[in-house]
C-alpha cells in the first residue's frame, strides 16, 4: 500500500502555479499506481478545498484514461474534512487521531450519499450521488493504543507516525521501529510515515508495515522510480 500525502506549499511559484504542479503530481501518482492520495491542504477554506478536490478527481480520471489497464486505481482521501470529501465526490477521508470516530463518519457518509440524488441539483449533490456508499477511512496514529482504537472504530487502515525523525521537524521525537512493530500487531493495516526514504523503507516492512505513506518521497522524486523500488522490497506491496 503506497500513500502520497500532498503539500502544495512545497512547490515554487505563486498559488495558481503551485496548484497546477500539485495536480500534475497527483496525476503522475495515479499513472504510476499509487494506491491512495491524501489531499492535505489544511490552510484552504472548505470552499477552496472542495474546488481543489474536484480538480484532483478530474486529474485522477484523466490519468486513468492515459494509463488504461493499470492494475491499480488511486483513491483520493481528504484530510479531516468529511463534509468536503463527500461534497466533492472523493473516495474517503483521512482522520486525525483526535477526530470523530471512523464508525460515525462511515454512518453519516452512507446516509448522506444515499440522499445525494434526492436533492435539487447542483454539482455538490451530483458528487454526493457518485460518492462511494462506504468511504475509505484512514486514521493518523501515534501509538499502538490509537491503532487498536482505530480498528475498533472500523477504520480501514492506520498511518503510524513519525517513525523516523523528519528533516523539517527535528524537534519532534520519532517513534522508532520498535513502536511501529508494536502498532503493526493490531488487526488493521498500518502504514509507516515520517522520514521514510528508499533506504529505510525495507526496515518498515520488516517491522510489519503494510505500506509506506510519505510527502517528500513521492512529491520530490520521480514517482515511477519510487514506486518500482518500493514494490520490489516486498511481495506484499
Amino acid at each position: 500500500m503506497l500513500y502520497y500525502v500532498t503539500d502544495r506549499a512545497a512547490f515554487s511559484g505563486d498559488e495558481p502555479v503551485r496548484r497546477r504542479q500539485l495536480l500534475d503530481k497527483i496525476a503522475e501518482a495515479a499513472r504510476c499506481g499509487v494506491d491512495y492520495i491524501q489531499l492535505r491542504e489544511k490552510d484552504l477554506s472548505p470552499r477552496e478545498l472542495q474546488r481543489l478536490a474536484q480538480q484532483a478527481i478530474e486529474a485522477l480520471s484523466s490519468a486513468k484514461k492515459q494509463a488504461p489497464g493499470s492494475r491499480r486505481d488511486s483513491s483520493l482521501l481528504i484530510n479531516s474534512r468529511s463534509d468536503v470529501a463527500l461534497a466533492a465526490g472523493a473516495d474517503g477521508v483521512h482522520l486525525r487521531s483526535d477526530d470523530v470516530p471512523a464508525c460515525d463518519v462511515g454512518m453519516i457518509w452512507s446516509r448522506s450519499a444515499s440522499k445525494g440524488g434526492a436533492s435539487k441539483c447542483g454539482a455538490a449533490s451530483l458528487a454526493r450521488e457518485n460518492s462511494p456508499r462506504s468511504p475509505i477511512i484512514a486514521v493518523s496514529c501515534h501509538s499502538r493504543a490509537e491503532v487498536v482504537q482505530a480498528e475498533a472504530e472500523a477504520a480501514d487502515f492506520a498511518v503510524f507516525a513519525p517513525v523516523f525523525e523528519k528533516k523539517d521537524a527535528p524537534g519532534i521525537p520519532s517513534m522508532g521501529l520498535g513502536a511501529l512493530r508494536e502498532a503493526c500487531r493490531a488487526g488493521i493495516p498500518v502504514l509507516a510515515l515520517g522520514g521514510i526514504t528508499l533506504e529505510n523503507a525495507q526496515s518498515c516492512f520488516a517491522a510489519g508495515a503494510a505500506g509506506i505513506a510519505a510527502i517528500r518521497l513521492f512529491q520530490e522524486n520521480d514517482i515511477a522510480t519510487v514506486v518500482e523500488k518500493l514494490r520490489s522490497l516486498t511481495p506484499s506491496v
